[in-house]
């Protein structure tokens, strides 16, 4: 039965795994490289104070293959499912070859044992690798990307770390039962693909932020905050638009981000322009003598009490992260594989 199993999936192995050598080889030989940049420009701009531009710099040199390899990983557990995962029991029951396999002394338990087994494992052992490779590659990138790209953010975590194994387990399993239960090939697969989509999306908006209590914080404005300000003449206030960083605690996850007036009441959202009421027409808020410093304007704005409330999950919950997600698509994966095995015994024929 695993000689079978093997005959009729060796082809789609073969091929993942050339994929899978050509991408580590490319990122092996890069990645050394692609460090000593970085540890070489960290030393530099330690000198002179200018790490936020050598990180600017260096993030958009490399943008276009952080987010290839990134976008890899994240399509790769849906491929699994899409291919692997939904035609595997689909295909069989459609043409009706399953009946000779179990007519020949094969249970029905051992063939889908097998089945499940041996081109399981394989995807998650694929993906497993192909994140931890990216996951290292990447490291100096992580580092310096912006926050909206940072290690923690919903598009980057699912392409970092073990967590990608847990997805193409649950992507695989979920196409198996979606195929035994429609028995039809190409809607099988429609249907894991809109699944295993909507699942993803749910997982960050709705599961992620949760796993952990967050951390809520209140903060000085300074440029480390916030990404525009506005001044107009002589109107008495201050436009400023709040960023998605938190301040001290880089590749934070920032759940929400709102601008507090000195009263402490609401007046902004994160990348709402929130009318901060200083002088314009003297001091460093004022635009008569030339461009205002953006800084000193910001501080004077805090002098007065304004402040930045942020809730957020720091950077040192990505493992604890990647562990529990894992575990939950793991349980998710258990619950499918068992619901396989039940319909198999009673209810398919």
């Amino acid at each position: 039965m695993i000689w079978l199993t093997w005959r009729q999936f060796r082809g789609s192995a073969a091929m993942t795994a050339a994929l899978l050598v050509v991408l580590t080889a490319v990122l092996t030989l890069t990645g050394p490289d692609l460090a000593s940049r970085y540890a070489t420009g960290i030393a530099s701009c330690t000198q002179d104070d200018s790490c936020a531009r050598f990180y600017d710099r260096f993030f958009d040199e490399y943008q276009l293959p952080f987010l290839a390899v990134s976008l890899v990983v994240l399509l790769l557990p849906a491929l699994v499912g899409l291919f692997w995962g939904a035609p595997l029991i689909a295909r069989e029951l459609e043409a009706g070859t399953h009946l000779l396999v179990w007519n020949q002394s094969v249970t029905r338990g051992r063939w889908l044992a097998v089945k499940l087994g041996l081109i399981g494992l394989t995807a998650a052992a694929a993906t497993c690798l192909c994140g931890l490779v990216v996951t290292w590659w990447s490291g100096p990138l992580d580092k310096s990307a912006f926050p909206e790209l940072a290690v923690m953010a919903p598009l980057v975590f699912g392409a970092r770390g073990i967590v990608p194994m847990g997805y193409a387990a649950f992507a695989f399993v979920l196409g198996v039962t979606v195929g035994m239960l429609v028995r039809r090939t190409l809607p099988a697969m429609a249907l894991t693909l809109a699944a295993f989509a909507a699942i993803q999306l749910a997982m960050p908006l709705l599961v992620r932020p949760h796993l952990m209590p967050p951390v809520t914080s209140t903060f000085e404005i300074s440029e480390a905050n916030v990404s525009g300000i506005g001044i107009q003449g002589d109107t008495g206030s201050a436009h400023v638009v709040l960023g998605p960083a938190v301040p001290g605690h880089a590749g934070a996850w920032a759940l929400s981000s709102d601008l507090l007036d000195p009263s402490g009441r609401v007046i902004a959202g994160r990348g709402e322009e929130g009318p901060v009421k200083v002088s314009t027409t003297s001091g460093p808020c004022a635009p008569a003598a030339g461009p205002p410093n953006m800084g000193a304007c910001l501080a004077e704005a805090s002098r007065l009490g304004y402040r930045q409330r942020v809730t957020y999950h720091p950077l040192d919950r990505f493992w604890p992260f990647q562990w529990i997600e894992t575990g939950i698509y793991a349980l998710l994966t258990a619950g499918l594989t068992g619901f396989c095995f039940w319909w198999i015994r009673r209810r398919l024929s």
